[in-house]
């Protein structure tokens, strides 16, 4: 599954290419579905292989590789006018989590003059699709792709590496799990464009950040707290502090190395700048070379002193994650670099902008002449999704990743756990990065949404599965599980029908996406 480190395209002598057709994704593994509940579904209205239609494509490679390599956004663009021309309707397309991302691409690449774009000129989009219902959106990217590049972990993964270290990590039974699974991924630009966009401004500084005083409790902990402020009360029945409301949560700091470090005032929190200290001490000598190829990363090229110093950087914000990065997987990054941008622009008419490095962010690129065209974010919440995460060293085993997240860390008012701060989500995707460019970014016409293309958010709330029969659920809000959920499927077929995002009833919010939103001051 790897591929090249220096090309980011197929190793010599090895091609793997992904399954074509509605068998691409329709079951994970057997009884584990994934597509099939919504094509069954369709198929009740008529819906067949002439006129619906799965687009695969190998999500290692960065989005426009998958031109290079496969020719694949020429095919779904050939196939989506195709069924235009034979249907005579447009399409309704329906991308999930990273595909979401995508073809965002894809609508930029589609329209753009060859050779970089695929030619269609400045109207395709309006004349070929009718909607776009993006589920689980990622579009200002997930804080997990970060501690999946930077220490092959994520929440449940910590928790399992803290209770059975020697599986995942063991020197003594020889297994490196995580070294493989960081050395794999590590390949894979894709992942890149999974990082969260828009720097401090969407996502918090050292003080700040868009969640600030988000209750991570229950409903009837939360509402609690609010009543102790409304009347004034500091305490809470116990006569101790009330931790939901006054234990202040620094969601900015995406990094943190020690519980203390995420959750002390920047005034006093003695860090020096991360990019003195990072680029001013690389140095070439490795930490040891008797690791063996198959298990080697990056870390094993940087020395002690590189290493403690990413330490001493104390908290890392959504401004220098990228600078971090680049000192602890150059490789990634240099092609990653030319591949994926995760800023704001300033100016969206400038050329620079029209290089496919921007298009699969939402915060670097215009939505097209569309104004008919609707876009949808589908998206669960009410399950504690990840948002930040403490760190600490890793023990200095030869071959091992230095840095793990601290599953011991808990607290912040019921937002640590485990190591790893929690905000609401579907569990993969924050609210914020799944509902923001609909509920505010994109909304009314503005210079990312030049035609005033109309935006709907509808949100589901998570139910777990009452009993057995369910399954996974049917009233899922997971990222996945969601895929199952009565709820979306009807608003999916709805819209298959001819239906419109009015005639559906709009937005339809549980969250607190539209609080968070105006917090972000962001030039629109």
């Amino acid at each position: 599954m790897s591929l090249d480190n220096e090309t980011g395209l197929d190793p010599p002598g090895i091609r793997v290419r992904p399954v074509p057709g509605l068998v691409a994704a329709d079951y994970f593994g057997p009884g584990y579905f994934v597509w099939a509940v919504l094509i069954e579904n369709l198929a009740h209205i008529g819906y067949e292989g002439k006129n619906m239609h799965m687009t695969s494509y190998d999500w290692r490679l960065s989005f426009q590789n998958t031109e290079v390599r496969d020719q694949s956004l020429s095919r779904l663009k050939s196939k989506i006018e195709l069924m235009v021309r034979t249907n005579g309707h447009k399409v309704v397309v329906v991308p999930h989590s990273m595909g979401v991302l995508y073809f965002l691409h894809f609508i930029k690449w589609v329209e753009a003059p060859t050779p970089m774009g695929g030619g269609g000129g400045p109207h395709w989009c309006h004349n070929h699709i009718k909607a776009v219902m993006n589920i689980g959106p990622a579009f200002l990217g997930v804080p997990k792709a970060l501690s999946g590049i930077f220490s092959a972990e994520a929440k449940d993964i910590a928790f399992a590496r803290a209770m059975a270290p020697y599986v995942l990590d063991s020197d003594i039974l020889g297994l490196q799990t995580l070294g493989h699974i960081m050395r794999v991924s590590r390949t894979w630009d894709s992942i890149m464009s999974l990082l969260p966009k828009g720097g401090e401004t969407i996502w918090g500084d050292l003080d700040w950040s868009p969640e600030e005083g988000y209750c991570c409790n229950s409903l009837k902990d939360c509402s609690k707290a609010y009543v102790n402020q409304q009347s004034g009360s500091g305490n809470s029945s116990n006569g101790k502090l009330d931790a939901t409301r006054n234990e202040k949560v620094h969601y900015g700091r995406i990094i943190s190395f020690g519980k203390l470090s995420s959750q002390l005032p920047s005034s006093i929190l003695e860090r020096p700048d991360s990019k003195v200290v990072l680029f001013g001490l690389n140095s070439p000598t490795g930490r040891n070379s008797s690791c063996g190829g198959e298990v080697w990363t990056e870390y094993h090229e940087m020395s002690k002193e590189s290493i403690r110093a990413v330490a001493e950087g104390k908290a890392y914000t959504s401004g220098n994650i990228v600078d971090l990065l680049r000192f602890v997987a150059p490789r990634l990054m240099r092609r990653a670099d030319s591949q994926f941008s995760h800023g704001i622009a300033d100016d969206l008419d400038h050329p620079t902008y029209n290089h496919y490095r921007y298009w699969s962010n939402p915060l670097e690129t215009k939505l097209p002449n569309a104004p008919e065209m609707e876009m949808y974010c589908l998206y669960g919440v009410g399950i504690p999704t990840e948002r930040s995460y403490v760190y600490k060293d890793s023990p200095s085993d030869k071959c091992s990743i230095p840095f793990k997240i601290d599953s011991g860390a808990s607290g912040g008012g019921g937002c640590l756990k485990g190591g790893v701060y929690l905000v609401d989500g579907d569990e993969s995707v924050p609210v914020l990065s799944a509902g923001f460019m609909c509920a505010k970014g994109w909304r009314g016409k503005n210079r990312f949404n030049p035609e005033g293309m109309p935006t709907h958010v509808r949100e589901y709330r998570h139910l777990p599965p009452t009993n057995l029969l369910e399954g996974r659920g049917m009233q899922s809000g997971a990222h996945v599980d969601i895929m199952g959920n009565v709820a979306l499927i009807e608003d999916i077929m709805r819209v298959a029908a001819g239906a419109t995002g009015r005639d559906i009833g709009g937005d339809r919010i549980y969250s607190q996406i539209l609080q968070f939103s105006e917090r972000i001051n962001l030039p629109l």
